[in-house]
């Protein structure tokens, strides 16, 4: 019984600390909060947090003064994972992606599903408080990036 007790509270204490790394983790991207403006284009991103589990977003065009959107995102903390989902229309007959963020990456945000065609790794490194830079990545890390600005 005794042995029981302690690895049940030996559980208890892991499971506890697994989640408050996930939760450390969407803390850690509290930076991607607001409208973010694609640099020389009219392309934008836009991030709110929901609750302290999930973040939702989406990215749009403006063209002639309409606001088009073209991805549904979301970031949320799953147990000790953190997942990026991007739902891009027209594209995966409806279905959205889900891209799990690799801890071992240092100094960036590398959200990654190696088993998917195009991207493979989504990475997000912030510049400073207003700039962020994004890559988009497929096999041999080949693809594109850009910079957005805080608006």
């Amino acid at each position: 019984m005794k042995k029981a007790t302690i690895a049940y509270i030996v559980f208890i204490f892991f499971s506890i600390n697994f989640t408050i790394s996930a939760q450390n983790n969407l803390d850690q991207l509290k930076f991607l909060e607001g409208t973010w403006k694609v640099e020389n284009q009219e392309n934008y991103e836009t991030w709110k947090l929901i609750n302290d589990k999930s973040f939702q977003g989406s990215v749009y065009k403006i063209i002639k003064d309409k606001k088009i959107v073209s991805e549904e995102l979301s970031i949320d903390a799953v147990d000790n994972e953190i997942f990026y989902h991007a739902k891009v229309f027209n594209q995966n007959n409806g279905t959205g992606i889900a891209f799990i963020l690799n801890k071992e990456v240092k100094n960036k945000f590398s959200f990654e599903k190696l088993s998917h065609s195009f991207p493979k790794k989504i990475q997000y490194t912030p510049l400073d408080n207003f700039t962020v830079f994004v890559e988009v990545l497929g096999d041999k890390d080949k693809g594109y990036s850009f910079k957005m600005t805080k608006q």
